[in-house]
Parts: C-alpha cells; structure tokens; sequence
C-alpha cells in the first residue's frame, strides 16, 4: 500500500483532462483509513519441549493469556480479526484470548512463526544460531512485516483493530522496521510474555507506537520473560 503516486502509471494519463484526471485517479488509491495493530507475545511455555507440539503453555501461561484476553475485551474495541503463529504456544494462547472476543475470526500462518530476522547488532554471546538460520527465518519475518504492517486499503471505509499473537523476535523487528529504526537493533527490545504492543497505521503511511510490551494489567507475579 505505497504512497498513491506511486501506484498510477503517468504516462498513461489523459492530455485533454490533465491534473483534473490524476486528481480524482490519486483519490481512488488513497487510504482513508487507520490500522490498529495489536500485537501478542505468546504466554509462557515449557521449554524442555523437543518438539513445537510439547512446548505446550504452562500453567502460569494459561494465566497470562487469560489475563491479556481480559484486557483485550475491557478495550471496548470491534475486532477484525486474530492472525497467529502456526506455532503451538502461539496457538494455544490464541485459543484462550478468543474466548474473550467471541466472534472474531482466527487466522493461523507460517509467516508468524518465531525464528531470526537479522543479525543483531551489537551481537550477543548467549544466542548465536547458525547463519544460514537468518537468511531462511529473515526472508520469511520481512515477508510477514511487508504482508501484514502497511496502510490500510483504499476501499477501506472504517479505522480497524487487528489482533497478531506471534512471538517476541518476531515482534521486535516488526516494531524496528515499521517505526524505519535500524532493524538490527531489534534484541535490544525486550518483551514480557503475553504483553500488548500497539502501533497505529495512518491513512499517509505514517506510523506511531502507542504502546510497547505492555503488562501493566498483570499482577507482578505473573509476569515473566520466557
């Protein structure tokens, strides 16, 4: 969804009618509205897990998710719609926010599945995957930040509320590319386990961050970082 401009062929314009035709050309491929997005971290799970199927949510977890979909609900927004990660603690979460948003759709990808988006700088010494890990994982998270995260289309009438449960490094480096930081700064955000981040899409492209990992509506004890 680029800026309108770029999306009409000049060249084809019509002479006799000019700028008044590019005008009204202009207008038909312009954003009227405003995206809410709401993206989830995952709630806590078992890490001794093998396999993604048992690293199921812990008890705590549960909790957390719980927690989330009941702030979620108190907002007093209409939903569009919750696109998760194919992942299971991703998905598992999904399932129990949703209880607190009967109605809206759920939308499971790949896409959102957690993985490395780019190199970080600086580097870390506690976590250095492979790195071939960056160039397949990273195509895939730029392909869901370009998919997902744009203005909202021109026949939309209505601002609209997006809900994207995935996972931290996912989060973090969609946050650095929407806000144009250096997406290599993305492990220096830091997120708690089934906070809330906001961004706003306006209808120029232009993008705000309202708010960034926020737990605030859990008790301190329930709050936790893996």
């Amino acid at each position: 969804r680029r800026e309108p401009l770029a999306l009409i062929n000049l060249k084809k314009k019509n002479e006799e009618t000019g700028e008044e035709e590019l005008a009204s050309r202009l207008d038909h491929c312009k954003a009227k509205a405003t995206r809410h997005i709401f993206l989830i971290r995952h709630s806590q799970y078992h890490l001794d897990g093998r396999a993604d199927k048992d690293r199921t949510l812990t008890p705590l977890g549960r909790e957390q998710a719980e927690l989330t979909g009941r702030r979620l609900a108190s907002l007093g927004l209409k939903f569009d719609q919750i696109i998760h990660s194919s992942m299971t603690r991703a998905t598992e979460t999904t399932e129990i926010i949703s209880k607190h948003l009967p109605g809206v759709k759920k939308i499971s990808t790949d896409l959102l599945r957690e993985g490395a988006p780019i190199e970080p700088d600086p580097p870390v010494s506690h976590w250095k995957p492979e790195a071939v890990q960056y160039y397949e994982d990273g195509a895939r998270i730029e392909a869901a930040f370009r998919n997902f995260i744009h203005r909202a289309d021109a026949k939309q009438e209505e601002d609209s509320y997006e809900i994207f449960v995935c996972h931290a490094n996912v989060i973090r480096y969609i946050v650095c590319r929407a806000l144009q930081f250096p997406p290599e700064g993305w492990l220096r955000l830091s997120l708690n386990n089934g906070s809330i981040t906001h961004l706003v899409i306006r209808p120029n492209g232009r993008v705000a961050l309202r708010a960034l990992g926020d737990t605030g509506f859990m008790p301190p004890d329930k709050i936790t970082r893996t």
